[in-house]
């Protein structure tokens, strides 16, 4: 069925065919609609769900951790300080391994106080055991929460996925997009049987516990076996789901590379505006190219080197600063990434597009020059850089 839809409309669309069992509700700017649609249709009788609205977002979280424990499937979302006020939850979550669905709709965090789309939020989060799944526009956003149920709750994996969209650009936007049939939905994520859940009286556990350091590590260790047993499990999930749709996810997304020598690595809505100067530059002969990551966590490093194999000078575009002065979060990864690469292209890091600073296919022309000038010459220049700030005498 195709069908005009906002981001926001999309995710909420999708929860309401999943029908979880709990959502932990509290609003805030730009995720806000999402509960707000969904609690159209708890009031509506068209989900069975408990929806538990409350007074803050660790308190949300709170509400999720404690459905799933119980066996029950639970959803909630939110954006910028809402996920760094769930903060410690976020952990909680990944190491009682329970795959709780969220839906970022991603956004500047505070400070200075800003409500424009940036990806500090979820970079916040990247290590907290997440997996971190990013949308490019409504139709990805809307698939990959649908994936990310049959994802987290698999056997091999029971880690809670973190699906993320651009506030404002993807999850106001409307476009058109492609929903499936609720009951193709519902076959397609099928039931949630876990093997162990507070209410199962033949087998009573506790979630949770203080875990003493002969235990800790271990605990840990069997999470980051999880991380890396999720990368084969969200591409089988993304092969079912090609099937049922039509539609084909990876853990990265390759455009214009199979000859590219320049090409851009990033993230999310951006990649709309670099395709579309890739096919400028293109037709002047510019064999340009890009790589949009679509599963940071797990990080697909290996799949990464292999489409950048060939290219001459890359760009790494991160729309979130690391403060670590030397480049944002997609490229200390990238740059890993490539570290046992025999003949590595040239790598810069240029940081754009924070607290909702837009970027326009000139920007991306500018960065392509730059990359073309560096495949000549060898000569990168400074390798982290901002783009698209004013200069201090323009502020004055």
């Amino acid at each position: 069925m195709s069908i005009r839809l906002s981001g926001n409309e999309a995710v909420a669309y999708a929860m309401k065919q999943i029908n979880p069992d709990v959502m932990g509700a509290f609003p805030i700017t730009p995720s806000t609609e999402i509960p707000e649609y969904f609690a159209n249709y708890v009031a509506d009788g068209e989900v069975n769900t408990e929806f538990v609205t409350v007074e803050s977002e660790h308190s949300s979280m709170s509400v999720c951790i404690a459905a799933e424990a119980a066996g029950a499937r639970s959803v909630c979302a939110t954006s910028s300080c809402g996920l760094a006020l769930m903060y410690e939850l976020l952990y909680v979550a990944a190491s009682c391994r329970l795959p709780i669905a969220l839906a970022c709709v991603n956004r500047a965090l505070s400070g200075p106080i800003n409500i424009n789309n940036d990806h500090s939020d979820s970079m916040g989060a990247r290590d907290s055991g997440w997996i971190q799944i990013y949308a490019e526009n409504n139709q990805e956003a809307y698939d990959n929460f649908l994936m990310a149920r049959p994802i987290g709750e698999h056997p091999s994996v029971r880690l809670p996925v973190m699906t993320c969209m651009d506030g404002f650009i993807t999850s106001h936007a409307v476009e058109n997009i492609e929903l499936l049939e609720t009951e193709a939905v519902r076959k397609f994520i099928g039931e949630y049987n876990p093997e162990n859940y507070l209410l199962k009286k033949e087998n009573p556990l506790a979630v949770g516990p203080y875990d003493v350091s002969p235990y800790y590590m271990e605990h840990k260790v069997l999470e980051a076996e999880a991380m890396k047993a999720a990368k084969a499990r969200i591409l089988e999930v993304a092969a079912e789901f090609a099937r049922v749709s039509g539609r084909h996810y990876g853990l990265l997304d390759e455009y214009r590379m199979e000859d590219a020598e320049l090409a851009l690595v990033l993230i999310g809505s951006s990649a709309g505006t670099a395709k579309a100067a890739i096919d400028q530059l293109r037709e002047h002969g510019v064999k340009a190219g890009l790589v949009k990551i679509r599963v940071f966590r797990p990080f697909p490093g290996e799949e990464l080197a292999r489409a950048l194999t060939g290219s001459r000078a890359v760009a790494v575009m991160d729309k979130s600063e690391g403060f670590s002065a030397n480049g944002g979060p997609l490229f200390a990864e990238t740059r890993s990434a490539l570290y046992d690469v025999k003949e590595r292209p040239y790598l810069i890091n240029i940081v754009y597009g924070l607290g909702g600073r837009d970027i326009k296919t000139g920007d991306i022309e500018k960065v392509f020059e730059r990359l073309a000038d560096i495949a000549v010459t060898g000569a990168t220049g400074p390798v982290y850089t901002h783009m698209g700030q004013r200069s201090k005498e323009d502020m004055v």
